[in-house]
């Protein structure tokens, strides 16, 4: 029992109260007692700046932590056994070779419900993989290819330019509170992107393709591809966090 104001109240009541008042705060300020979203970042085929990367990483903050794990070895972590170890695959590798049973294993990872933020480079990986660009809904082509009944060419490419992303719609939650804002980075131009995606962003930088952010489904799995994110001036763009941040959480739902 305890007094307020005069009265008893049974301790329950205290409690219950107090909890209450736990819930309140965390849903006026957004605190969540959550486990944190667990991101295995798949890298490998390509160099990047290690440490600029990890701190974009850092800076989400505790709700989502990271593992980096880098290819081939990398293939083992979709394995049945090792997929309760992580919750989202960030893809950010531009790895080519594959075997079959590492493509089953890969294909029925993510189609069981493992979802997907691919990044940049990883649209170039698994030249020979048709599997692949299906999963990510595109792909950057470095040879001449005939893909669903048209051939397409190579693709090109130009680094360090300041080009306008374009946000096509606020209301989905990988862009919900972002505007249109500018970048400085590398442009990839005459890509895949799969039909019936959904794009969230575009670009009318005439090196690029114009659609340059997507989201799909594969499976049971969402998947939101981002064109941008070659170098640090990228991974410290505070929309650009902001986009790959809330690609994680809503993938994860």
């Amino acid at each position: 029992m305890r007094e307020v104001w005069g009265e008893v109240i049974p301790m329950k009541t205290v409690l219950s109260i107090l909890f209450l008042f736990v819930i309140s705060i965390e849903i006026l300020f957004g605190f969540s007692a959550a486990k944190p979203i667990r991101i295995l970042v798949i890298t490998g085929g390509h160099g990047y700046k290690v440490e600029q990367f990890n701190q974009m990483l850092s800076s989400f903050g505790p709700r989502i932590t990271y593992q980096v794990e880098q290819l081939p070895g990398a293939f083992s972590m979709f394995l049945p056994e090792n997929r309760d170890k992580y919750d989202v695959l960030v893809f950010y590798h531009m790895w080519q070779k594959i075997s079959d049973e590492q493509a089953r294993v890969f294909t029925e990872c993510i189609e069981s419900g493992k979802p997907v933020v691919a990044l940049h480079h990883s649209i170039c990986a698994f030249d020979s993989w048709p599997g692949y660009w299906d999963i990510i809904g595109g792909k950057y082509f470095h040879a001449v290819t005939t893909y669903r009944g048209k051939e397409w060419q190579p693709g090109s490419y130009i680094h360090d330019l300041h080009f306008n992303v374009k946000v096509v719609s606020s209301r989905h939650p990988v862009t919900k509170g972002i505007t249109d804002f500018e970048v400085f980075d590398e442009t990839y131009k005459g890509y895949y992107v799969e039909e019936g995606v959904t794009p969230l962003l575009t670009t009318d930088e005439p090196s690029s393709t114009p659609v340059i952010g997507w989201s799909k489904k594969f499976g049971k799995s969402k998947i939101v591809v981002l064109q941008s994110g070659h170098d640090a001036p990228t991974f410290e763009n505070p929309s650009f966090r902001k986009l790959l941040k809330q690609a994680i959480i809503w993938v994860n739902k």
